[in-house]
């Protein structure tokens, strides 16, 4: 069978965001084309971030696909490890505040950043 390979971003039981990946069954369509199950989706939104862009730590508001479709971007940790993502890789950030806890930058959530020296543009799938 078949599998995609889905990177998620998500919070451990520690609260420290890390990155695994799951694979999807490709189970669907034909020998010659195979398709995932279909998954349910409520808005898509685009972004563009300039040369130079780097955001402060933060958790995702909500899971959601990220598709890189042109430029790189850097995801960073809060351990200090990092991966790029280039046009055509993905990555699902569910790296959400564990409830009741507040927000500490040192723990929590992911930096991004645009590496190179193209614009950064990125798709958001949103649950």
């Amino acid at each position: 069978m078949q599998t995609f390979i889905k990177t998620v971003l998500y919070t451990d039981q520690d609260g420290y965001a890390r990155f695994r990946n799951e694979e999807i069954p490709m189970t669907e369509g034909s020998p010659e084309v195979r398709l995932s199950r279909n998954f349910a989706a409520q808005e898509l939104q685009l972004r563009t971030s300039p040369v130079g862009f780097r955001s402060e730590m933060h958790c995702t508001t909500r899971p959601q696909w990220l598709f890189v479709l042109s430029g790189e971007m850097e995801i960073g940790l809060a351990d200090g490890s990092s991966r790029v993502f280039k046009a055509g890789e993905h990555f699902y950030s569910a790296d959400l505040l564990p409830p009741k806890t507040t927000f500490d930058p040192a723990v929590h959530g992911h930096w991004s950043r645009q590496v190179g020296d193209a614009p950064l543009v990125t798709l958001f799938i949103k649950d």
